[in-house]
């Protein structure tokens, strides 16, 4: 089989240490094969100019629940036990595998767009969901959400379920898909679930993904029920270690950052969400203090509402900035630390994604420095995009070799068709309630 070669040729390249430099970047299959200030461009397929675009690695969003992009604006303005209870929960309970498909592939397309190439999901009927991802081109952790409140038998079920979600699409779409245990919170997953979910990701070498700390309800009840805050009572279980990304983990005492730092419990900050639902502002300038592995969420697009990766993360560093009243805390650099290789290493996949080096795999995203939103140039081009773009400045996004938008159009993806369809479910899930 001959090598497929894209030339991306003159683009500002975001390195490993945070530089920028001129220079030229040639993708053999899936991989990032050469950089350099020249590159031969005789026999390559296909060359992109990169002249006025700065190169990055595609961003990593490491918690959402890609299908409730079909909830956008449904419940708005409302607490998170309101928002879930009253309405989220009575439209999740007509949900169907097809459902889940279109919504996963409308979130596809926004991620794409915005220059997301990865992201870590949760939700149900992950099957459909994998299905989308294959056809879509991106790379995706895959959960399904477990809950069992304590009822066996839903226990048992839901344990397959993440299962046979693991032995039917871990691996798949040429490795793009991984799968991760997905007990949805310590408040939903009995100490029997959570407990197993332990047991069985060390026997599969699973991740886990699980929502922890996200209200000060949350932490009200788990306390009066266990006499421990949720981060004290996940490690008393022994649940916790370096495979578990624990999304939110809003309200933390002192103790609690020192469990998560002891166990290397990586950490999906989700400002927006928690922002929108009035949840509260997460430590995150005190976590990335101490070490420990910070990476960024979008959350659901019922609760966001948009999967737009580059404003969570304008988001995530001015809400720090006024939380501690110091400018100089996650400044752009570690915002986009934060966006690209923390979410890989949070994610187990530092390996390979998350920054630009030879190797690695093809996950390239092209910002249009040439819009008005982004001149004058900047001298310091990570501020520039924190502070100044954001998803509709993207030009090309690329995953696993492969171009999924050149020039601000999608490659494999029929949008109107997705939108119109999306459209269509959202109407009759409306209908069934």
């Amino acid at each position: 089989m001959t090598d497929n070669t894209i030339l991306i040729k003159n683009a500002f390249i975001l390195n490993q240490d945070f530089e920028y430099k001129k220079q030229s970047l040639l993708i053999k299959n899936d991989l990032i094969s050469e950089i350099s200030d020249e590159i031969d461009e005789s026999n390559v397929d296909k060359i992109i100019d990169g002249e006025g675009k700065i190169l990055l690695p595609g961003f990593v969003n490491t918690h959402t629940h890609l299908s409730m992009t079909l909830f956008r604006g449904l419940a708005d303005d409302l607490s998170l036990d309101s928002w879930l209870n009253d309405h989220i929960w009575p439209m999740e309970a007509n949900l169907n595998g097809d459902y889940c498909y279109i919504g996963a592939l409308l979130g596809a397309v926004e991620l794409i767009k915005s220059g997301t190439t990865t992201f870590s999901d949760m939700y149900f009927y992950m099957e459909d969901v994998a299905r989308a991802v294959d056809e879509a081109g991106i790379r995706a952790v895959l959960s399904y959400g477990m809950i069992d409140f304590g009822d066996a038998e839903k226990r048992e079920n839901e344990i397959k379920e993440n299962l046979s979600l693991f032995e039917n699409c871990n691996g798949i779409a040429n490795g793009r898909i991984k799968v991760f245990f997905g007990p949805h919170s310590p408040y939903t997953a009995s100490e029997e679930l959570l407990v197993k979910v332990r047991q069985l990701a060390d026997e599969y070498n699973m991740g886990i993904h699980i929502h922890v700390s996200e209200t000060q309800k949350e932490i009200n009840d788990i306390s009066a029920e266990k006499g421990l805050r949720p981060f004290e009572y996940l490690d008393k279980i022994g649940f916790l270690g370096p495979d578990v990304v624990a999304a939110h983990s809003v309200w933390l005492s002192d103790r609690e950052i020192e469990i998560i730092k002891k166990n290397n419990v990586k950490v999906s900050h989700n400002p927006c969400s928690n922002m929108k639902l009035a949840s509260g502002i997460a430590p995150v300038s005190k976590l990335i203090e101490n070490d420990i592995c910070v990476s960024i969420g979008t959350d659901g697009a019922s609760s966001n509402n948009n999967l737009d990766l580059i404003e969570e993360l304008k988001t995530a560093s001015l809400l720090q900035k006024v939380d501690t009243l110091d400018p100089k805390v996650l400044n752009s650099d570690e915002a986009i630390a934060m966006g690209t290789i923390k979410g890989a290493e949070a994610l187990g996949l530092d390996d390979e994604i998350g920054s630009i080096e030879v190797g690695k795999k093809a996950d390239i995203i092209l910002i249009d420095t040439n819009s008005a939103n982004m001149t004058p140039d900047s001298t310091n081009l990570s501020s520039n995009i924190i502070y100044s773009a954001n998803g509709s400045n993207v030009d090309t996004t690329i995953c696993d070799g492969k171009i999924l938008m050149e020039n601000k159009k999608l490659v494999a993806l029929d949008e109107q068709e997705i939108y119109d369809k999306a459209r269509q479910a959202i109407k009759e899930l409306k209908e069934a309630i």
